[in-house]
């Protein structure tokens, strides 16, 4: 099968992000040449570890390079300072120095938090992304983002810290969970809603069909990431245009939190939820026709997604409790929340002036 490559055009902080199957059992082809010395650290999770770790640790042993290997608990609360902490002093425990590599093998969460370890080791240590659920794929491996929850809020602890090399092996979605799956086309449909109205229409007439084809998996993820790498590019640390990516996450952000950042709401379905709601905003707003926002539900609701309040199990806070929570977002700018509205399907822009009275109406309305 062939492989694309969705360049990352930073200056000297450049790098490729490879995408194509069975690039984790070859993985020694594309990180060997990156290496100083033969050895490797990888940090993954338990269920990763036991679906993949093999196949990685196959590859670069029979190239020679020692591998050793952090296996953490899965799940979004092991983006946690004790867990930060654990992997920190578990690389310190490893002597890995300033020009080794650090592998995140897993999703956005050991992404995330193996990339911030990375990033504070040593002022600074080279690593590399193998994200392995779709979520990873399209958004958290690519552009840098790198952090921890707190008890105030999502990804409030972290640095921008680029990857020397991104590895999306679709192969690794086979073993992805269909719950997991659904979960991360969250993502890969904020792209078309956000910046393209035509990958949109791409994905209502092929979305349903992406997990058993590997043609049209390939397309999905390299067109998403060639969209975020274009972006990311031209506003690397978020000053303007990269909050774009953010649509739908505003919302997202504050469910997450209402709900413990549990299995009760995965990020990709907070972020399908939130794009929704952010479209009944615009609605709301006078900016974006009624057709859209019904558009949009019926695709995610085709897809067999989450796409409102109440497909989330359990109680949740009032509007007014979730707007507070929205309050801790780093988006919020002079004590003024920011929204990513849309004035169509694939026309979407920032707005920091939106009336807290329109989104809790669009809160009780869900």
């Amino acid at each position: 099968m062939e492989m694309k490559t969705v360049p990352v055009s930073l200056g000297p902080r450049s790098y490729d992000v490879r995408i194509g199957r069975g690039l984790i059992e070859t993985a020694a082809e594309h990180v060997g040449p990156l290496l100083r010395r033969p050895k490797v650290v990888v940090v993954t999770d338990e269920n990763v570890a036991a679906t993949q770790l093999p196949a990685l640790r196959a590859s670069l042993n029979a190239a020679g390079i020692a591998v050793e290997a952090l296996i953490l608990p899965a799940g979004e609360g092991t983006k946690s300072w004790p867990h930060f902490t654990r992997t920190v002093e578990w690389l310190l425990e490893q002597k890995v120095e300033r020009r080794d590599i650090v592998i995140a093998l897993g999703g956005g969460v050991i992404g995330d938090l193996a990339g911030f370890a990375a990033a504070v080791l040593r002022r600074g240590v080279r690593f590399v992304q193998i994200p392995t659920s779709l979520l990873a794929m399209v958004d958290s491996s690519v552009g840098g983002k790198t952090g921890i929850n707190t008890a105030q809020g999502k990804n409030l602890v972290g640095a921008f810290h680029q990857p020397a090399l991104v590895l999306a092996d679709i192969g690794a979605l086979d073993t992805l969970p269909e719950r997991e799956f659904r979960a991360g086309y969250g993502e890969v449909v904020k792209y078309g809603l956000l910046g393209d109205a035509t990958f949109f229409e791409w994905l209502e007439t092929n979305g349903p069909q992406i997990r058993s084809s590997d043609d049209l998996r390939l397309d999905a993820v390299a067109h998403a990431l060639g969209m975020k790498a274009a972006i990311v590019a031209r506003d690397e640390t978020e000053e303007g245009e990269r909050a774009l990516l953010n649509l739908g996450h505003t919302f997202c952000h504050a469910l997450e939190k209402a709900t413990g950042y549990s299995d009760r709401l995965l990020h990709g379905e907070g972020v399908a939820i939130g794009c929704l709601m952010a479209a009944d905003l615009s609605r709301k707003l006078g900016l974006l026709g009624q057709e859209a926002p019904s558009r949009i539900a019926a695709h995610l609701r085709g897809m067999g997604m989450k796409a409102s309040l109440s497909d989330i199990a359990g109680e949740l806070p009032d509007a007014q409790a979730l707007l507070a929570l929205m309050g801790q977002d780093k988006k919020v700018v002079d004590g003024r929340l920011r929204f990513i509205l849309m004035n169509a399907i694939g026309d979407a822009f920032i707005a920091d002036d939106v009336p807290a009275a329109a989104v809790i109406e669009v809160l009780e309305g869900r």
